[in-house]
């Protein structure tokens, strides 16, 4: 699979050729008959076929050249040890259908091309279609009638399932690349799929970790999937994140189970956990009253956004001996039995707080792998699940990479449409600030790193 950058210039190459082409006016007799509808661009035996077809078989006919010594039709062939043997015909699936080539040969049958190799059946620029589908949430199934029913080529699905598996290495590459020493904040949080196990189907977590550098930029650190969401597991994580170079993290942000702080204070010893806020209000607001919940909601403001943990104790006592407090104790009880993983953030000043108050940061993400991975019953297995999240990671960034492309220049006061960076190279709003009040806050641990 090309890298992006890779492929960002090329493209750019190739505008750049096909611009000089129509300055040199080159183009303006195939305009004109394309204008006339005399010449057809797409379809069997269309105009990009017929050139991606008279390409190929011109590249061939050069490498054959080069293998035998002489040129076709040249008068001293006949001193050469080897020359030229005809064609065979040989049809290749391409990004815009089949076509059909006309493969030439040798006489000792030597000839090995490389443009089309021996045995494939495919050029690049499909494989690259198939992924890039694959990474939309489209299953094998679905490519399959989509590239019979758009450009014609039928390939089976235990071919597509091949072609997406090819990315597999770079998965585990990616999977096991070294990381920063230092990380001020870490996010963790996990999504539900479905895999198919044995003869049966069950629901498995896929753990994700999110790492804000130095620089306050996001990096999604791993993907992880295990049956369960489970405190254990996560201390796994935080030790192979350890082993691959995370040597401290100042501030960890997690969900409310059971368990987690131990699990990440057994890598981390000195790092801050902060139970997500948001995760916190849900559990308090699940047994109350839906007339009420507005009003309880209104009053933990108060809790959460107290100028410290005093004031924010205080507020909880007072919403305690309310007459809603006690119509719903379970709301105090959640927040008096997590106090001492829901109170660091009231440390910090407002600037911070906004960065470590809530996973928030990784739930986007959540949200945007849960509308790929929803178009599927399940999934075979866990490389499977694994994959299609990287590839869905890749497919959302290089998307919202080409809309900030497109809008890069405009006026100040304009209304730009393009979403922001969704968790890969998105910098933190105000880092700047955040990691000057971090730096008061841990001066001993942050300094070696500024």
């Amino acid at each position: 699979m090309m890298d992006k950058h890779a492929r960002e210039e090329r493209r750019r190459e190739q505008r750049e050729g096909v611009r000089a082409l129509e300055a040199s006016g080159v183009l303006d007799e195939l305009y004109a008959a394309i204008d006339a509808g005399s010449v057809q661009l797409e379809g069997k035996d269309g105009l990009i076929q017929q050139m991606i077809k008279s390409g190929l078989e011109r590249g061939l006919q050069a490498e054959l050249t080069e293998h035998v010594g002489y040129e076709k039709g040249d008068p001293d062939a006949d001193v050469f040890p080897n020359s030229r043997n005809g064609t065979y015909p040989k049809t290749v699936a391409t990004s815009v259908g089949d076509v059909d080539l006309d493969i030439p040969r040798d006489r000792d049958g030597t000839f090995t091309p490389m443009l089309v190799p021996k045995g494939s059946r495919r050029l690049g620029g499909l494989d690259d279609m198939i992924i890039s589908l694959y990474a939309g949430g489209m299953t094998v199934r679905d490519i399959e009638h989509h590239l019979v029913s758009t450009i014609g080529t039928e390939i089976s699905r235990e071919t597509i399932s091949k072609i997406t598996d090819e990315v597999l290495d770079e998965v585990l590459a990616w999977q096991q690349r070294p990381l920063e020493a230092f990380y001020p904040v870490i996010y963790l949080d996990a999504i539900i799929v479905k895999v198919r196990d044995g003869a049966h189907v069950r629901n498995k977590a896929a753990h994700i970790a999110v790492g804000v550098d130095m620089d306050g930029i996001k990096h999604v650190l791993g993907i992880w999937l295990q049956a369960t969401e489970g405190a254990k597991f996560w201390a796994g994580v935080c030790a192979q994140l350890a082993n691959r170079g995370v040597q401290d993290v100042l501030i960890v942000c997690c969900d409310g189970l059971t368990g987690f702080p131990e699990a990440i204070e057994a890598t981390w010893p000195q790092a801050t956990v902060q139970t997500c806020v948001v995760h916190l209000i849900r559990q308090a607001m699940r047994f109350v009253n839906y007339k009420a919940r507005k009003p309880v909601a209104t009053a933990l403001k108060s809790v959460y956004e107290a100028a410290d943990e005093a004031a924010a104790r205080a507020a909880l006592e007072a919403f305690a001996a309310s007459e809603l407090g006690k119509e719903n104790p379970n709301t105090v009880r959640v927040f008096a039995d997590a106090w001492d993983r829901f109170t660091p953030f009231l440390a910090f000043p407002p600037m911070l707080r906004r960065v470590i108050y809530t996973t928030n940061a990784i739930e986007s993400l959540n949200y945007q792998l849960r509308k790929v991975t929803k178009n599927r019953g399940h999934f075979p297995s866990d490389d499977a699940v694994v994959k299609l999240l990287w590839l869905a990671i890749c497919n959302i960034e290089d998307k919202r990479a080409r809309d900030r492309a497109k809008e890069r220049g405009l006026p100040k006061g304009s209304k730009r449409k393009a979403e922001p960076r969704l968790v890969e190279g998105q910098v933190v709003t105000n880092w700047k600030r955040a990691l000057a009040q971090l730096a008061l806050a841990y001066p001993d641990r942050i300094q070696p790193y500024l």
